[in-house]
């Protein structure tokens, strides 16, 4: 294959940003292969056990820092992000607020996104390598082009900030200064050395507010997340007890935790998202604890089809609403639901639901 001239690299990128735009993504960056710096925190990370079950952070060895030991040939990484807002920080807040509420993290409100960000970015390598047999229609080429949408050790996070999409904040998520943090990310691996962006610079400054909202205080320090402490893996990762330390403090948040994205002062830049597939679907953004707690299996596997809920089962769903009614006001409603639900609960429910008793002094 012959080597392509700077100019028509320079084009092609033009046109690979241009593309990306079209196909609904709200940035487009391209960055080396180059994570040393990553690598160090991650490692350094993982040495203090902050990931807890979450064996597949370590698993794949430096795969997950060294792109071209996952997939080889790949010199260049084009990273996308996608925003997934549907609704303000207001009415988060409000349902956060309303105990008898029940709080999902709003990302996994509509349509899982993974299946539908990597059909994007398959289209993206598509347009990509069409482009490519026509500038060169003699050659042979391989691309060895891979996407990827939180589906494999990546470092999709150091990525997007070399690509200039972001900083990483304080609270571990990608910070845009135009468009906040709520957005997906996705990465398309490329043997093809495109030019590269500017990495982007932090602009946290002395703001402290996401580490002081965290409800189980899981940012232990600044851009240090001890994944032990934090809602989202208690509710989603953790497969068994949720430990009894942090009940109280998970309030009526049943799937993952946004309070740190709510509180960030960039987010008032934020935009809500045009992809009708990321509105809320079953009205999960309003519902009240006990409709949710009433679903038996089929319910809940009806009502979560398509969705990245569905992903932490049922009995771990129980588990979860089982902890919020334990935080929720007491009622005679409540209580008969929580008892009621005893009745051939797993040995995992079990406990958590006389754990949610205990509180209501019963």
């Amino acid at each position: 294959m012959q080597s392509l001239s700077q100019q028509t690299l320079n084009e092609l990128t033009l046109l690979i940003k241009q593309w990306g735009y079209d196909l609904g993504f709200q940035q487009v960056g391209i960055t080396d292969t180059e994570l040393s710096s990553a690598e160090d925190h991650l490692q350094q990370w993982l040495a203090k056990g902050f990931q807890g079950e979450m064996s597949y952070m370590s698993k794949h060895g430096l795969k997950r820092s060294r792109p071209e030991l996952l997939h080889e040939g790949v010199v260049r990484v084009i990273s996308v992000r996608m925003d997934y807002q549907t609704e303000s920080a207001a009415m988060m807040t409000k349902v956060l607020q309303d105990q008898t509420s029940a709080y999902i993290s709003r990302y996994a409100l509509g349509r899982d996104y993974h299946k539908m960000m990597r059909n994007r970015l398959q289209k993206l390598a598509d347009k990509i390598e069409r482009a490519l047999s026509q500038l060169m229609p003699n050659d042979d080429f391989d691309l060895r082009m891979r996407g990827f949408v939180d589906s494999a050790p990546v470092l999709e996070k150091a990525l997007a900030e070399k690509a200039g999409l972001g900083w990483i904040g304080k609270h571990s998520n990608v910070i845009n200064r135009k468009a906040g943090s709520w957005f997906f990310l996705g990465e398309l691996y490329i043997a093809l050395p495109l030019p590269i962006d500017e990495v982007a610079t932090n602009h946290c400054g002395a703001c402290e507010a996401c580490i002081d909202i965290c409800p189980t205080q899981a940012i232990v320090a600044p851009y240090q997340v001890d994944a032990r402490r934090c809602v989202s893996y208690l509710t989603i990762e953790l497969q068994g007890t949720i430990p009894v330390e942090f009940r109280p403090l998970i309030g009526n948040r049943i799937y993952g935790c946004d309070d740190c994205q709510i509180i960030c002062p960039w987010n008032r830049f934020a935009k809500l998202t045009a992809e009708a597939d990321f509105n809320p679907r079953q009205q999960l953004n309003t519902s009240q604890l006990l409709a949710v707690f009433a679903w038996d299996e089929e319910t809940f596997l009806v009502k979560t089809e398509g969705s990245a809920i569905r992903r932490i089962g049922y009995e771990r769903w129980l588990r979860n609403i089982a902890v919020a009614l334990g935080n929720a006001p007491t009622s005679d409603e409540l209580i008969t639901a929580l008892r009621a639900r005893l009745n051939g609960a797993s040995e995992l429910v079990t406990e958590h639901l006389q754990w949610a008793l205990a509180q209501h002094q019963l």
